[in-house]
């Protein structure tokens, strides 16, 4: 992972130039944990639930702009605000929880890249998890040997894949628009749809995302000092954010509306590999391919980001550096033996996103107060206005959290 930044140069001037970070952050708004939720969403409840994608997607640009701007403005990624201002006791413990979501993101990248070699090559499952680990090793090899705009290449195209092969079905399959009206009105229908939600948002507004943000936009623009050359940047990067989140939710609305308008009441469509047969039964075998190769690149990528961002929130928060092939072996370890036991692997998705749900307020929280704060922020703190949408976002995330816990602990 790259640590040194260096400040923007007269190169950096023009728009094209300074996108980039956030495209790398929305590969984690889809990945398989994504696919899974979207399709077992839009399978079981058809349009229901399409209020809470683009919910939280608003969140998500919201919340990863900050994480950006924080970078930018401190030169320092959010682990490591964190890590300067908390005690050691307070490092460990934050330290474990963001590990296990970066445990629980892992699985679902993993998984879902091991559901893809299956579906293409008919390759055993745990076999898959381990061809996962180890292509992500290489496309992570690209930053330390190439840079960082070449590791962001490499995953943009990576996103590109994704984007056409999922959203290819809904060119022979069109959504009903009375049925997506209706959708975006906010509803439930039972805890199971209250569970489905959770694991949704947990999929669309991703923790380690917006730890990892921080340290990209870091990373690649610098510690930019106050003046017109942050201004410009931190324009940008409102660009960077919002292109590639739309894209991102464009995506992830596909896959919700493709479940609910072509595969609602056939057998089998809430988990991924039924899903992936009912496509190519009614859609035909290109279309079913097609999706098959965009479940791979989002493994792929998301993968590769999420040992990035593994290994910004230990130096962050541990102040230790660990080598992503270690980081790479310890995070591959549970997903392989899970799938090699047999486990449900649509379902192992589906959970994953409702543990990554738990872990947003522990990301959230302290990024909306760093970023209101002037000892940190300096004069580039929020205004009251905006840290009140905020922590608006922040209460909606707490109070569904709260609501699914009561309803597992009621079973």
């Amino acid at each position: 992972m790259t640590t040194t930044a260096t400040r923007p140069t007269s190169r950096a001037t023009r728009l094209p130039w300074l996108l980039g970070p956030a495209f790398v952050a929305a590969v984690a708004y889809v990945d398989p944990g994504n696919v899974a939720a979207n399709l077992t969403a839009g399978a079981r409840y058809g349009y229901l639930l399409l209020w809470v994608l683009v919910v939280a997607n608003a969140m998500a640009v919201l919340v990863q702009y900050q994480s950006a701007k924080l970078g930018l403005v401190t030169g320092r990624s959010l682990p490591d605000v964190l890590g300067d201002r908390l005690g050691r006791r307070g490092r460990l413990a934050f330290w474990v929880q963001a590990e296990l979501v970066a445990a629980a993101t892992d699985i679902a990248e993993v998984v879902g890249g091991a559901i893809a070699l299956q579906l293409l090559f008919g390759v055993p499952l745990w076999l898959g998890g381990i061809i996962v680990g180890v292509v992500s090793l290489a496309v992570l090899a690209t930053q330390d040997r190439y840079g960082q705009r070449r590791f962001e290449t490499v995953v943009v195209g990576l996103l590109a894949v994704v984007t056409i092969g999922f959203l290819a079905g809904l060119v022979v399959s069109p959504p009903d628009a009375r049925g997506v009206l209706s959708g975006l009105v906010p509803r439930f229908d039972g805890s199971d749809s209250v569970l489905l939600a959770a694991s949704m948002l947990g999929a669309t507004v991703m923790p380690h995302a917006i730890y990892v943000h921080s340290a990209l936009a870091r990373d690649r623009h610098g510690h930019a000092p106050a003046g017109p050359a942050r201004d410009r940047l931190l324009r940008a990067t409102r660009w960077d954010v919002g292109t590639a989140l739309v894209v991102a939710g464009i995506v992830n609305i596909g896959l919700l509306l493709l479940a609910a308008s072509g595969l609602r009441g056939l057998p089998g469509t809430d988990t991924i590999e039924g899903a992936h047969a009912a496509i190519v039964a009614a859609l035909g075998t290109g279309i079913g391919v097609a999706f098959a190769v965009g479940l791979l690149a989002s493994g792929l990528a998301s993968t590769s980001v999420g040992a990035y961002a593994g290994a910004t929130i230990m130096q962050g928060l541990l102040h230790r550096r660990v080598p992503i092939l270690v980081r790479r072996v310890v995070t591959l370890v549970p997903a392989v033996v899970l799938l090699a036991v047999g486990a449900d692997p649509t379902w192992t998705l589906v959970v994953s996103q409702v543990v990554l749900s738990f872990g947003i307020p522990f990301a959230v929280v302290p990024l909306v107060r760093f970023t209101r704060s002037r000892d940190v922020m300096g004069d580039a703190r929020n205004g009251g206005r905006l840290h009140a949408v905020l922590v608006t976002v922040v209460v909606l995330v707490v109070a569904l959290n709260v609501a699914l816990l009561g309803l597992l602990l009621r079973g």
